[in-house]
């Protein structure tokens, strides 16, 4: 499988989707759900724009955080947000804004160019991934 998301086009992607995560509160009304149905939109809304801002990528704007990182993380939140109706069992109250943003993230993670899950030259070396891959 190949990469097909560039790198400024997954910059302007995940502004939208921390700021969307950030909003359901409002767009979704899931103040009165409450509970993981509220928290975990907006706990991973405000990393994903932390991460964001500090990402090594066209519109980040203190580039720390290497790319890698950012994809490993996104598919770990992605997948985590998908999850998470049925974990913390409020599936039957609303699930659909979680499923979608979920899965954009884990796809996002995934498909962006340079993403460590679709590269064949990145070997773990004791326990992680060498210095000099990272940069």
């Amino acid at each position: 499988m190949k990469s097909f998301i560039p790198t400024s086009v997954y910059a302007v992607l995940n502004y939208a989707i921390a700021l969307l995560l950030i909003s359901t509160l409002w767009t979704f009304d899931t103040l009165h759900i409450g509970g993981a149905a509220l928290f975990l939109p907006l706990l991973i809304g405000w990393l994903q724009l932390i991460m964001a801002i500090f990402a090594k990528n066209e519109l980040g704007f203190l580039k720390v955080f290497p790319m890698v990182m950012h994809n490993f993380n996104d598919v770990i939140m992605g997948s985590f947000l998908m999850c998470s109706p049925w974990v913390y069992d409020f599936h039957s109250k609303i699930w659909i804004p979680q499923v979608l943003f979920g899965g954009a993230l884990f796809l996002m993670g995934i498909f962006t160019v340079d993403s460590p899950f679709l590269k064949k030259d990145f070997e773990l070396q004791q326990g992680g991934i060498t210095p000099d891959q990272l940069v």
